[in-house]
């Protein structure tokens, strides 16, 4: 009825600062641990598994109940419903059955009238086990035929007869290692008991939804008992998915049993030790090509260590094998993908969700043909690249069967080559490294296509609530949660351009299930897209009705009605928005609205892993020229060039912002994250001190980001892209430009064995490796 699209919007594509950033600065942001501590809290810690595979024969907690400050100690027998706090299977457990499967596996839980007490009491407990050998390593687990699953296939034609028949062949293997998210405020939750039985949990977590449904389960009440809510975290990636139910579920039963508020606040080692980390993967390699580097047909068998139980590893490995064709058509195709099942914490969501695992894989394979045709790694990519529908090349279908509509990727990968200078800097890179013998340089230019929707169809649904008061201030809420990425003001954007106002009028309010239900986690990069649509049709709504009301009091017809930053226009008239609200109160129209969202035109068959799971794909690809000691191993990044797709941008500051710092989450995973478990299953790097996330210190000295000047061929919100998770793979020509750099060391001799993270003594074991191989002929 009224304008729904206005020609020069007020509030989305301005670059306005995150809602909290002067909180954040000034440290007034409120996260959980801020909150009021209310009266006879307890405070709770977990008593854990000191191994990762045995039975629990015999376990004494008579030495913790009697500990200093310790109230109540719970275990398994003590679930009125049901222990579990997985997201889709029963195997995650709140509390050890009969079986310890990972070390730190939680097996009681303390409430003590401080952490500190908690924590010590937790330690007293005296458990006998009887061990088994663990498996701890993807060699083991698939040695030992230990899967969550079966073998999962996809592809198209017959891949052996096309490698028997290609002109040339070669195989190789990567080994990819996984990566903690390490998010600044660690898992936390507070549990409060109401009346009736009722709990409400403030959580620091992706899916209050999630939470309240396991917590419903797990005390036996009904899901309108619980409620959930979160205003901000300090960082997420994925890690509070489906991680943070273990704990909230705690802190709920704990309050239940006793009618005290509990609390848990995990110290970073506990937190490092008990909850999932992006996966590790290997990938093995069998491709055919011709003389141009054209792939001809391709075999990719991954394999990723998965944890102990299935957690989010279906849907994880899935993504792998969606993503393992990243910008390239493969004409004949197969990807095998094998989710291994290991004595070690169970792997889970991570920005970017076994899609960039999938995508070093094919990267390599690209250096590895260039490496073997003497072609510039960026020459084979090219010739590799997707068509696009109606360009008469038939390249333009994936391997799951779905169409490559919005292909842009050759455009900017050209863009960014020229803007870039590549070609001129990979002479002088090569250049350098004929006159250099210590310092070896290299250069890359890798893209990314990443598919935005959770591959989980009924998942991409949102709703939002929006309520207009009569002084034309705007309260908003909706089931996305903040985490530091920018949704809650991007939203907020959204729903002041729908009518005309500042974002000042905006109030935003914390995400909480009782006032959205049944949502969706703020995952799969599609929180602006789906949230952001739910809360323009909220406040869509509630405009239409103004434009009716206010073409009944000035002569006009509603659709003649406009919204904008001077007031709302009817006929000659122009009345303030909030003098609109007021008579809009006083006529009894009601100011308020839901909106609701359901992701159209997506579909996918799991069983044949085929389909249209993606509604769109967000572009990007990225320059990287980097430096190596050859004595040291020590490297440095000098210079990236980023063209990121973003369609059309709802907020550029923000967008900038989380390309930028995706990039370098990226490539600390590719580089300096090393995670490290020993033969027993306990992971050694549990604190900064022993885990390396990149510092200011590593980020690039010259780092330039630029927006690609396009938009969404899909009907997005404001015919925008997701932002959240591609640029995370951007950081994939790191890692390339420092396979080269390697390769410059022993030149002649093949592509270098160099895996993931490219740590020093990585990248000294493969510069070794690679001097004493032969002379290629």
């Amino acid at each position: 009825m009224a304008e729904r699209d206005p020609p020069r919007p007020r509030a989305v594509r301005q670059p306005l600062p995150h809602d909290s950033a002067a909180a954040h600065v000034a440290g007034a942001a409120l996260y959980v641990d801020d909150q009021p501590e209310p009266a006879n809290l307890l405070h709770l810690a977990f008593g854990q598994s000191a191994q990762a595979r045995a039975r629990i024969l015999a376990m004494d907690l008579s030495a913790v109940r009697a500990a200093p400050g310790v109230v109540a100690v719970f275990g398994r027998d003590d679930i009125p419903g049901k222990n579990s706090v997985g997201p889709i299977f029963d195997d995650d457990k709140l509390f050890a059955e009969e079986d310890a499967y990972c070390v730190g596996q939680a097996l009681f839980v303390v409430a003590a009238t401080s952490a500190v007490a908690a924590r010590r009491a937790a330690r007293l407990a005296k458990v006998d086990y009887e061990t088994q050998l663990p498996l701890v390593t993807i060699a083991a687990a698939r040695a030992a035929g230990s899967a969550l699953e079966g073998a999962q296939h996809m592809g198209r034609g017959d891949a052996h007869a096309a490698l028997d028949t290609a002109q040339y062949r070669l195989s190789g293997s990567i080994e990819i290692g996984g990566q903690d998210h390490f998010y600044l405020e660690g898992h936390i939750a507070i549990a409060t008991p109401g009346e009736g039985g009722t709990i409400h949990i403030l959580s620091s977590t992706q899916h209050p939804s999630e939470i309240q449904h396991i917590v419903s389960k797990l005390l036996h009440i009904p899901h309108a008992d619980v409620t959930v809510e979160v205003r901000r975290m300090g960082g997420a990636f994925g890690g509070k998915e489906s991680q943070a139910s273990l704990f909230a579920a705690a802190c709920a039963l704990v309050a239940s049993k006793t009618g005290r508020p509990a609390k848990f606040r995990v110290d970073r080692d506990d937190d490092m030790v008990m909850t999932g980390k992006r996966h590790d993967f290997t990938a093995d390699y069998d491709v055919g090509f011709d003389d141009r580097g054209r792939i001809e047909g391709i075999r990719l068998e991954l394999a990723s260590r998965c944890g102990a139980t299935d957690d989010l590893s279906r849907s994880i490995n899935d993504r792998a094998m969606f993503h393992a064709d990243n910008c390239y058509y493969l004409p004949v195709v197969e990807i095998v993908s094998h989710r291994l099942k290991t004595n070690t914490v169970s792997n889970t969501a991570f920005r970017g969700f076994g899609g960039p695992q999938g995508m070093v894989a094919i990267e390599r394979v690209m250096d590895a043909i260039a490496d073997a045709t003497g072609l510039d790694p960026l020459a084979v990519r090219r010739i590799n690249l997707y068509g696009s529908p109606g360009d008469g090349s038939g390249r333009d279908v994936t391997p799951y069967h779905m169409q490559v509509a919005d292909n842009i990727a050759p455009e900017l990968i050209e863009a960014l080559a020229a803007s870039s200078d590549y070609a001129a800097r990979a002479a002088a890179v090569e250049e350098w490294n004929a006159t250099h013998r210590i310092i070896k340089k290299g250069i890359a230019l890798t893209p990314v296509k990443f598919g935005i929707s959770f591959t989980t169809t009924h998942l991409n649904q949102a709703g939002a609530l929006v309520l207009v008061y009569s002084d034309g201030s705007i309260q908003l809420n909706h089931g996305g949660t903040e985490m530091g990425q920018g949704l809650y003001i991007k939203v907020a954007q959204v729903v002041a351009d729908v009518f005309g106002v500042g974002v000042d009028l905006v109030r935003i309010t914390a995400t909480t299930t009782a006032k959205v239900p049944n949502t969706s986690a703020t995952a799969a990069s599609s929180g602006a897209d789906l949230n952001g649509m739910a809360a323009q049709r909220a406040a869509e709504t509630i405009r239409d009705r103004l434009a009716v009301l206010a073409g009944e009091l000035h002569g006009c017809a509603p659709d003649a009605v406009r919204f904008s930053a001077e007031g709302v226009r009817a006929g000659d008239v122009l009345v303030p928005f909030s003098e609109l609200c007021r008579q809009a109160h006083l006529a009894r129209i009601s100011l308020a609205a839901t909106g609701f969202y359901a992701t159209p035109e997506i579909f996918y068959d799991r069983a044949t892993h085929s389909g249209r799971p993606f509604y769109y794909f967000a572009y990007g690809a990225s320059v990287s020229e980097v430096a190596i000691d050859t004595l040291t191993g020590e490297h440095k990044v000098l210079a990236v060039d980023i063209l990121h797709d973003v369609g059309r941008s709802l907020n550029p500051a923000i967008d900038h912002g989380q390309i930028e710092g995706g990039f370098i989450q990226g490539m600390g995973w590719l580089t300096s994250e090393e995670l490290v478990f020993d033969e027993a299953g306990r992971l050694r790097t549990h604190a900064p001190s022993t885990y390396k996330i990149p510092t200011a210190s590593d980020r690039p000295k010259r780092m330039e980001i630029a927006l690609w000047d396009g938009r969404n061929v899909e009907p997005t919100v404001h015919r925008s892209k997701a932002v959240g998770e591609p640029p995370l793979m951007l950081p994939i020509s790191v890692f390339s430009a420092l396979t080269r750099a390697v390769a410059a060391a022993a030149p002649g001799k093949g592509l270098p064995a160099l895996d993931a993270p490219a740590t020093p003594e990585r990248i000294l074991r493969a510069i070794g490796e690679l001097r004493a191989r032969p002379a290629r002929p």
